[in-house]
């Protein structure tokens, strides 16, 4: 992968953080936190929605929709494990 595409990536994960952040209020982790579990949860969502049979579409903005769910999730998961 090329330094332009993980540069993308990195900037796609961040936007679904703080979108999954906004969405959750009050169960997210901070501004920085929600962009690092939505960087994370951008890899979650590459890998099990197409899984699932989801296909959100392509481009720029379906990537950042997809990446926005893997964030929610992550989120989601993450403040279940640290009650």
């Amino acid at each position: 992968m090329a330094l332009e595409g993980i540069i993308i990536w990195l900037i796609i994960g961040a936007i679904a953080g703080w979108l999954a952040g906004q969405i959750v209020k009050g169960g997210g982790f901070g501004l920085l936190g929600n962009i690092v579990l939505g960087i994370v949860g951008a890899v979650v969502a590459g890998w099990l929605l197409p899984r699932l049979g989801l296909y959100i579409g392509g481009g720029l903005l379906g990537d950042i929709i997809n990446a926005t769910i893997g964030a929610l999730l992550v989120i989601f998961i993450v403040s279940l494990v640290s009650r």
